[in-house]
């Protein structure tokens, strides 16, 4: 016996589900950037390692030009995670197709400060080599996504641009799952050990805070029937030859 999987209760279902998903990731982010820039308004970052408030301890001793830099980062990275959930505001983009695209044009300057910021910090991270390497591929990527889902959108495929734009903001979203997981890691350790615990659990993140989320977005993709991630590629080799 086949089972109806588009029947307008299945459809509804779906759109309620798709409603609290992005509700929940609107507000995780907004949540996160307005905490990632909020602590740093505080006070400079020499007042601020002294309390041990997120990584002033690590940028405080950092040369001037990297702590403009680094502030660039929290600035600009806060801002496309604040702009990115509202790309995907189906409302939005069908009947304010204006303020859409202004967004869209902000969030895509902030990836290009942002990820250009975390690029140059990342020799400098609390990781050594582990965060050059993790984060610095992230910042890269992140940068990246973002310049493919601007080519797409100015040749008017849209449907690439969707999928560059989900790919993109995966990697904005790192921002929050990062802070989750660090969360999560220190709770595992609570239990065995009490030395350490912050440093065991920052040691992963670099990579693990932006990986999952690919898997997750590129899921995402194929779900809605957007081009998957070997299908663009060919598409811009086949353009470019």
């Amino acid at each position: 016996m086949s089972i109806a999987t588009n029947t307008p209760q299945s459809r509804s279902v779906r759109r309620t589900r798709a409603r609290w998903s992005w509700a929940w990731v609107t507000f995780s982010s907004v949540a996160i950037a307005a905490y990632f820039v909020g602590q740093y308004a505080q006070g400079s970052l020499d007042t601020l390692a002294h309390s041990h408030t997120g990584l002033a301890t690590t940028y405080a001793v950092r040369p001037w030009p990297i702590q403009i830099v680094f502030y660039f980062h929290i600035v600009f990275a806060g801002l496309a995670l604040i702009l990115g959930p509202w790309q995907f505001s189906k409302r939005i983009r069908m009947r304010h197709i204006a303020v859409h695209r202004t967004i869209g044009k902000a969030y895509l300057v902030a990836v290009g400060v942002g990820g250009t910021a975390a690029l140059i910090m990342s020799p400098f991270d609390s990781v050594g080599i582990s965060g050059f390497f993790g984060f610095g591929t992230l910042a890269l990527l992140w940068m990246w996504t973002a310049h493919r889902a601007y080519r797409a959108v100015r040749t008017s495929d849209i449907a690439s641009h969707q999928a560059w734009m989900i790919r993109c903001f995966a990697l904005t979203y790192a921002a929050v799952t990062l802070r989750l997981e660090l969360g999560a890691l220190v709770l595992v350790q609570l239990p065995f050990t009490h030395a350490d615990i912050l440093t065991n659990a920052y040691a992963p993140l670099p990579y693990i805070c932006w990986l999952p989320n690919l898997v997750v977005a590129e899921f995402m993709i194929r779900r809605r029937g957007r081009p998957a991630l070997y299908l663009t590629t060919s598409r811009a080799l086949a353009a470019a030859q």
